[in-house]
């Protein structure tokens, strides 16, 4: 119950770091400027116009005695009430219910004041004239009416200090914002950078603002300095030595060449070693592939993927695949920003894969507002779901559960769209395909 209500409760706070700023330093004015309005009101306003209308009060009931002792004759009390400030009147209202303004909150009290000190008074009337205040009593020769300034019974102009506070909480919030603002800057400037290496993009970035943040800026770019030379080393050694194995890959291959018209064409011997130079040169190949992908320093640019799932696909069915598209679901006409020449090496090693290993291949998009999403199906063996995992490492080969029928691999076509798809801050997904039944790779990548 207690976590129910703890998420429950997230679901209203903000997610960004900005808002959640922004509530911790508004929340407190906004509640003082209630508190403080509450109090004024109550303590203050409300007590005030109790101690205006009492005295009032008095006075009115010294002009009604008077009138009442003269049998009811209204100008023997006009002698006292000029003087007062009290007007002497017939009655002007009808019935006996009071009147007031609904956004008139001090004529509540105003109201409830004169009758607990004049118990004869038949209506208070506040809504006819703002600005007076009249009063009908009854007498004993008839009722009468009383009327006075408004002012003489509520404080004058009580919403000064309310505007006041008003204007200066909302002053005071602005000035906060924008230091807000400025201060909370670098934070949103680190996560962009650290964002955008995660999808394989270098951008420049300067540590700023507080003491913390900076240490937190300059500790990024020593972790994105440190991969960077760690990568850039690990793709130079790669590239080195394939490069270092086509020598000697080139000296058996000229051996060989200079040994065959001395053996029979049909000679096993001869042939299984042919074969494996040749499994070595595709090794070397594949090895300078991964290396070159992973040099790769192209920029991310907005391509339409219409355009570039069709040339995929149709360089596929050149190379002699059976490839076919099976679908394009959402914006069809739309663009997303990736790597065109690493994305296609990824997927023509996916789709090389699948034709390996099956017959034929399904190739599928979607975009959406947020990802581009591509998957590749085939009819083949698939790959265990315990081992799909261990499928995407380099140099990983699952003989077991995939043919070589067709030929091998390096065991790297996997790990360089994985590679590609981490890249571009994305991932690739293996599974059971619901089509074909075979394997189903997915390379997800944000729009």
């Amino acid at each position: 119950m207690a976590n129910q209500t703890e998420g429950w409760l997230k679901g209203f706070f903000p997610r960004g770091l900005y808002g959640r700023a922004a509530l911790i330093l508004f929340l407190p004015v906004v509640v003082v400027t209630l508190v403080v309005s509450v109090m004024f009101l109550q303590r203050h306003f409300e007590d005030v116009t109790r101690q205006m209308t009492t005295s009032m009060a008095q006075e009115l009931a010294f002009v009604a005695a008077r009138i009442e002792r003269a049998d009811g004759q209204r100008n023997a009390g006009r002698e006292i009430a000029v003087p007062l400030g009290i007007a002497i009147g017939a009655p002007e209202t009808e019935g006996a219910g009071d009147q007031r303004l609904f956004y008139d909150f001090s004529g509540r009290v105003v109201i409830e004041e004169l009758r607990a000190h004049l118990p004869e008074i038949r209506a208070i009337d506040l809504a006819q004239d703002e600005k007076r205040v009249i009063v009908t009593i009854d007498g004993q020769a008839g009722p009468y009416s009383l009327s006075f300034d408004r002012r003489r019974v509520s404080a004058s102009n009580p919403h000064q200090l309310l505007v006041l506070m008003v204007f200066t909480s909302f002053l005071m919030t602005g000035i906060a914002t924008i230091f807000l603002r400025n201060q909370l800057r670098p934070i949103t400037r680190l996560a962009e950078a650290a964002e955008d290496y995660g999808k394989g993009r270098v951008v420049p970035y300067r540590p700023s603002g507080a003491t913390e943040v900076r240490s937190a800026g300059a500790a990024f770019l020593d972790m994105r300095n440190r991969l960077e030379r760690q990568n850039e080393q690990r793709k130079m050694m790669l590239s080195g030595i394939s490069h270092d194995l086509r020598t000697p890959l080139t000296r058996l291959r000229l051996g060989l060449s200079m040994m065959s018209p001395d053996m029979p064409p049909d000679d096993e011997e001869l042939r299984a070693m042919e074969a494996d130079i040749a499994e070595m040169n595709r090794m070397v190949d594949a090895f300078l592939d991964y290396a070159r992908d992973e040099a790769q320093d192209s920029v991310p640019e907005p391509t339409p993927v219409s355009d570039f799932v069709d040339s995929v696909v149709a360089d596929a069915r050149r190379a002699g695949q059976q490839v076919t598209l099976r679908s394009l679901e959402g914006d069809a006409e739309g663009r997303a920003t990736f790597r065109p020449d690493m994305l296609r090496r990824a997927l023509e090693n996916l789709l090389g894969n699948a034709a390996r290993h099956g017959t034929r291949a399904e190739l599928d998009a979607t975009l959406g507002p947020r990802s581009l999403r591509i998957g590749i199906e085939d009819d083949g063996p698939g790959i265990p779901d315990d081992a799909l995992e261990v499928a995407m490492r380099p140099f990983t080969r699952l003989d077991s559960s995939r043919n070589r029928n067709q030929g091998g691999g390096a065991g790297l076509g996997l790990a360089i769209a994985a590679d590609v798809a981490r890249a571009h801050g994305g991932q690739l997904r293996l599974g059971r395909g619901q089509r074909l039944g075979g394997l189903r790779a997915e390379i997800v990548i944000p729009r």
